[in-house]
């Protein structure tokens, strides 16, 4: 599978953001989003399961941030809401086969896309 991320952009504190990441194929895969700010390791966000019925998410965006997938599309979203300078980073999504549930290390995913931007002005 190919990953292709993009929507990021600048935006205020209190505002939204919408990314988008286009999958050559998602029926396999376990998909997710991660994030890294600079000078910090890279981190789970949120991932939804193969047959996507089921999110979860890191405790930080718990309540702020929504993940789906639309396999008919082949495309894992991530909608973002009452973002804080705090969320600014790389966001990257990624893809893991079933080996693991519900995973959240970067280890166990062994395909990403690029990184888009996402910068949270105070």
């Amino acid at each position: 599978v190919q990953l292709q991320a993009s929507g990021g952009g600048l935006v205020q504190a209190g505002g939204s953001l919408r990314l988008s990441c286009q999958a050559s194929q998602t029926g396999y895969y376990t998909l997710a989003w991660f994030r890294q700010a600079p000078g910090k390791e890279r981190e789970f966000v949120a991932g939804i399961n193969r047959a996507g019925g089921y999110a979860y998410y890191d405790n930080s965006v718990k309540g702020r941030f929504t993940v789906s997938k639309d396999r008919a599309r082949n495309t894992l979203t991530l909608q973002m809401d009452s973002l804080r300078p705090e969320d600014t980073a790389v966001y990257y999504c990624a893809a893991a086969d079933g080996r693991f549930n519900y995973p959240r290390l970067p280890v166990r995913f062994d395909i990403w896309g690029q990184g888009t931007l996402v910068t949270v002005s105070s």
